[in-house]
């Protein structure tokens, strides 16, 4: 079984129970949560003009392959009402695929790690709070010393 993490945030309707309700449902499809970061209230990112985000990250055991994972991933956005009304703009629910186990892959549909994540404080934070030590595969940098890095502006 492969390790994944899974960013889940919401800025719409009752957003920490859209959380809490999406965890519901990847725990009825099959993946074993092994752990849950706490919920952070965190500023939107690229479009500003919208409500705060809740963020928190999942870590996750799963025989999916990345693309299965991910498939399952958009599926359940789906089943929670998700539409995409504009790029990096407002949703109940926005689930993404972080990083599984310590693989680099590229295609068409998927990019691991999730190539912007060490850009992203609202996918640091919670991801530190469980997996502070797990080394990026690409930068091959601590998640916490990625995070210090973006919060210190050393990027």
């Amino acid at each position: 079984m492969s390790i994944a993490y899974i960013a889940l945030g919401s800025n719409l309707g009752d957003k920490e129970a859209n959380l809490r309700q999406a965890l519901k449902m990847l725990l009825v499809k099959g993946l074993q949560i092994r752990s849950v970061s706490s919920f952070f209230k965190t500023e939107p990112y690229g479009v500003t003009d919208q409500p705060e985000f809740i963020n928190a990250v999942a870590c996750v055991k799963t025989d999916l392959a990345p693309e299965k994972l991910l498939k399952l991933l958009l599926d359940t956005e789906l089943e929670m009402g998700r539409v995409r009304l504009r790029h990096w703009g407002e949703r109940n629910i926005d689930l993404d695929l972080l990083l599984y186990d310590d693989l680099i892959y590229y295609s068409e549909k998927l990019v691991l790690p999730h190539p912007d994540m060490q850009n992203r404080l609202f996918v640091l934070q919670p991801l530190s709070e469980i997996a502070a030590d797990k080394i990026h595969p690409v930068y091959k940098k601590s998640i916490q010393n990625l995070l210090k890095s973006l919060t210190d502006g050393d990027e």
